[in-house]
């Protein structure tokens, strides 16, 4: 039994885990289990409805913050994630892509958006938690509030582009990765500046995005390799 058990693994589960291994790195592997954890903390605390102390205190004292000039800085972050701006930087992305002919990329790209906004819609109607109301809001949210659509979102979006921009412009790579995160992590930001989002549910959009965007990157990587295989 011990060694079809062995001849299983080496056969069939070792080739994939060793080709995953070699493909994200030990690394990238050890970072989505602890988010996958994470996460599954998180879930398993909305869904029994408890609430968080730390998030109407961090709210609270973001909020002693506020004033006329970062409100409109907020506003005008919080609109980089905003669907219209959302819209408008994803079609400008694949046109770009398919234009220079990475269709591989511009397909994955397209994974990359649908998958997010999937997985954004749906697990809002599945938690259904409600936003915070602290304070009178600049803007309005009518949807539900765990995760955040535009952690999620931006994480996938400006996440995906920035892999790309690295790939192809490998000595500005750490420039474009730090701006990127610079980016993202300022439309999670506003988002709990302005009031309409607790921060577990930044922190679950973050973690959401950054597995499927992993998972997507991943699937790009496999497919050059096959493509690399094939050639040679």
């Amino acid at each position: 039994m011990l060694r079809q058990i062995s001849s299983f693994w080496l056969r069939h589960i070792h080739p994939h885990l060793a080709t995953l291994i070699a493909t994200i790195g030990i690394v990238g592997i050890a970072s989505c289990l602890l988010i996958l954890f994470v996460l599954a903390q998180l879930a398993e605390e909305v869904l029994e409805r408890e609430a968080f102390a730390f998030d109407t205190t961090f709210l609270l004292w973001l909020h002693q913050f506020a004033n006329p000039h970062l409100e409109n800085l907020m506003l005008f972050v919080t609109n980089l994630g905003n669907p219209n701006t959302v819209v408008v930087v994803a079609g400008g992305t694949f046109l770009l892509l398919w234009w220079r002919r990475y269709r591989e990329e511009a397909k994955i790209f397209v994974l990359v958006c649908l998958g997010g906004l999937i997985l954004n819609t749906g697990l809002k109607l599945f938690f259904s938690k409600p936003r915070p109301e602290l304070w009178h809001q600049l803007i309005s949210e009518k949807s539900f509030s765990f995760p955040s659509g535009h952690a999620l979102g931006s994480m996938v979006l400006y996440g995906f582009i920035a892999y790309e921009l690295a790939i192809h412009y490998p000595n500005f790579a750490k420039i474009i990765y730090s701006l990127t995160v610079i980016l993202i992590a300022a439309i999670g930001i506003s988002r709990l500046y302005l009031g309409v989002h607790w921060p577990t549910d930044i922190i679950a959009g973050y973690g959401v995005g950054f597995l499927w965007l992993m998972i997507c990157i991943t699937m790009l990587k496999l497919q050059r390799l096959r493509q690399g295989n094939l050639v040679d």
